[in-house]
């Protein structure tokens, strides 16, 4: 299966998915929050650095309840302006 590269806006708002999931994270290990969320440590890291930009609803919503955010503030959070088109 050959996946389509992500567009900019994609990679971005991963990018804030990553910075909105350290910043919850505040002092607990990676390790305990991937634990609490049922993910690997490893999985956690990608997704805090942006390496893993699109993860699935439900690792989102593990994370989320693990760290005590609503899922409406996080895709608050995570939210890009899309590029104006040339034709717009």
């Amino acid at each position: 299966m050959v996946r389509v590269p992500l567009t900019a806006v994609e990679r971005l708002r991963g990018e804030r998915l990553g910075a909105v999931l350290r910043r919850a994270r505040g002092t607990r290990s990676m390790p305990q929050v991937a634990v609490a969320a049922g993910i690997s440590p490893e999985t956690l890291r990608k997704i805090e650095t942006g390496r893993a930009p699109t993860p699935s609803f439900f690792t989102i919503a593990a994370l989320a309840a693990a760290l005590d955010l609503s899922l409406d503030e996080l895709f608050a959070a995570c939210q890009v302006e899309p590029p104006l088109s040339a034709s717009a």
